[in-house]
């Protein structure tokens, strides 16, 4: 199968990477240099527009920032639905609003191309290691279609029902993440002030019941996690500014059925203040600078 990959980011380069290890044919597009030559250095072919890494492709793949770049992608100007042929099978795994991709679906419906959202969850750590959860909103043929490409990028692809539902569960999820990182770094800097050792603290915290992703694998202490972006000036993780979007996703969705959302309105407010201090493309788990004004 000859693949289009668009969108090599932090992300998108570590689940291309891996499709490349499957020894798939992978064509790449993204608008950062560095990015395509360590993609042409694993053996990817660099293409010059989304429309050339697709023309040749049987199944494109999106990880894109916002909804806007995904649109622009599908149906702008070098979009890739213009050149795709009928039978053709696109995923895209930007976490944006579920009526983008639904919209986007129904247009490749009268080309005879099928469409899912596939966004993925378990960050940078989980891309590089090939162990990413997919959400997929898809018809059933089309995630029957799309599972084995998943599998190689991912370990846990979850059926969520029709085109978008994959996007409600990935907002959900982010929603919980962000609430969830934030309370860990504030268990954290007030341990740590009261003079604990933070790798007891966390040792306690990852055997005790306020154990979770945030804490035992992403802990935003730095030298918890050795593989965390923590432990690496929280570079090359899950940015800041993407999480800030996907809580304002979740709030917009609230909105629209008038479900209260209490706490990621708090957390949204954190994050926004965060980015306005200049840490916009820092890992998200930079958000315990909040509580540890000294280290900003």
């Amino acid at each position: 199968m000859k693949i289009a990959f668009i969108g090599l980011g932090n992300m998108g380069g570590s689940m291309a990477q891996n499709l490349l290890k499957a020894r798939q044919e992978v064509f790449g597009y993204d608008l950062n240099e560095k990015a395509l030559q360590h993609f042409a250095e694993s053996g990817g072919v660099v293409c010059s527009s989304p429309q050339a890494a697709a023309k040749e492709a049987d199944l494109v793949i999106t990880m894109l920032p916002a909804a806007k770049h995904v649109r622009d992608v599908y149906l702008g100007e070098e979009g890739v639905l213009a050149v795709l042929k009928a039978g053709s099978l696109c995923i895209d795994s930007s976490t944006i609003d579920p009526q983008t991709i639904k919209d986007i679906a129904a247009i490749g419906k009268t080309k005879k191309i099928s469409i899912c959202d596939a966004p993925v969850s378990g960050g940078t750590i989980g891309a590089q290691a090939g162990t990413l959860t997919f959400m997929v909103g898809a018809d059933e043929q089309t995630f029957k279609a799309v599972g084995t490409v998943l599998g190689f990028m991912g370990k846990n692809i979850v059926y969520c029902g029709d085109v978008g539902t994959g996007q409600v569960a990935k907002i959900c999820n982010n929603l919980i993440l962000g609430i969830s990182m934030t309370a860990v770094a504030e268990g954290m800097a007030l341990g740590v002030k009261l003079g604990i050792d933070p790798q007891a603290l966390a040792g306690v915290i990852n055997s005790s019941s306020g154990r979770c992703w945030s804490s035992e694998v992403c802990n935003p202490w730095p030298d918890i996690c050795a593989n965390a972006p923590a432990s690496r000036g929280y570079q090359d993780g899950f940015a800041t500014q993407l999480m800030l979007k996907d809580l304002g996703l979740a709030i917009e969705a609230a909105g629209q059925v008038k479900q209260p959302i209490l706490l990621g309105g708090l957390v949204q407010q954190l994050y926004q203040q965060l980015c306005l201090q200049g840490n916009a493309s820092l890992d998200f788990s930079s958000i315990i600078q909040q509580y540890l004004p000294h280290q900003q």
